[in-house]
C-alpha cells in the first residue's frame, strides 16, 4: 500500500476528502522501530503524535523504585501521544515498540495547520480524545478500586467487545505484560486464570488462547457483585 492508502485507512482520517489525505502525506514521517526500541520517553517534548501502521506499542510509567506499570497497548490503526501534543505539554509516560513496528509520526505544528482547514478533522480528534479519557478513567478505577480477578474479568470483556463480541480470545501480549497492565505479578495472574478455569468462567487453550464460558459470571466479577 502507498502512504496515502495507509492514511486513508486510519480510522481518525476516514471520511476526509482525498485532498486532505494528500496534505497529510506531505507532513507524515514514516518510521520503523525495532522490538524494544523506545519511541519517546517520559518528559520528552510533545512535538507530534503517532499512529501504528503495523506492530504493537506499549505505554508505561516507571516508579522511582524501577517498577514498570503498563498503561495501555496500541495496535494497527490506533494513535498515541496525542493528548500532550494538543495540550502543548510533554509526554507523561514512555512509549516502546514491543515488536518490530511501522509507525507514522505527524508533527504538531504542521498537523494543526491542516486542522484549521478542516473542521471535521477537529471533531474526529475530539472524539478520539474523549474515548482516550474514558479508557484511562476506567483504568484508574480498575487499578484502585477492583481486586485483580475483577480487573482481569473487565479486561477479558473489553477484549471481547473490541473483537465483535467473540468468546474466543487470543492474547496479543505476554502474560507478564498483561500482569503489569493489571497491576499484579505473573504468578498471581496465572493462579487467577486457573481458578477462573476451575469455576468454568473461562477455558484455557494454550498460553495465549482463552475462551469465555460464562460471560455473566465475568461481568459479575468485574462489577464486584461476585468474588472469586
Amino acid at each position: 500500500m502507498d502512504i496515502i492508502d495507509h492514511i486513508a485507512a486510519i480510522p481518525l482520517f476516514q471520511g476526509l476528502l482525498k485532498e486532505y489525505h494528500e496534505d497529510l502525506t506531505t507532513i507524515v514521517v514514516d518510521q520503523i522501530f525495532r522490538r524494544g526500541q523506545i519511541i519517546f520517553s517520559d518528559g520528552d517534548e510533545g512535538n507530534g503524535f503517532y499512529v501504528v501502521i503495523s506492530g504493537r506499542v506499549k505505554i508505561f510509567k516507571v516508579s522511582p523504585e524501577g517498577k514498570e506499570q503498563i498503561l495501555h497497548f496500541f495496535g494497527p490503526g490506533e494513535l498515541f501521544g496525542e493528548v500532550p501534543v494538543f495540550a502543548g505539554e510533554h509526554f507523561p509516560a514512555h512509549a516502546e515498540s514491543i515488536e518490530e513496528s511501522r509507525i507514522f509520526f505527524f508533527p504538531r505544528d504542521a498537523f494543526i495547520d491542516i486542522i484549521r482547514e478542516n473542521p471535521s478533522l477537529s471533531l474526529s480528534m475530539l472524539a478520539v480524545l474523549s474515548r482516550r479519557l474514558r479508557t484511562f478513567t476506567m483504568l484508574i478505577e480498575d487499578i484502585s478500586l477492583k481486586e485483580v480477578p475483577g480487573r482481569l474479568s473487565a479486561y477479558l470483556i473489553y477484549l471481547s467487545e473490541h473483537k465483535d463480541g467473540t468468546d474466543d480470545l487470543i492474547l496479543d501480549i505476554s502474560k507478564g505484560q498483561l500482569a503489569s497492565l493489571l497491576g499484579t505479578i505473573p504468578e498471581t495472574l496465572s493462579r487467577i486464570l486457573s481458578r477462573m478455569a476451575r469455576e468454568k468462567l473461562i477455558c484455557l487453550d494454550g498460553p495465549r488462547c482463552i475462551q469465555i464460558l460464562d460471560r455473566n459470571g465475568l461481568l459479575e466479577l468485574a462489577s464486584g457483585e461476585r468474588r472469586l
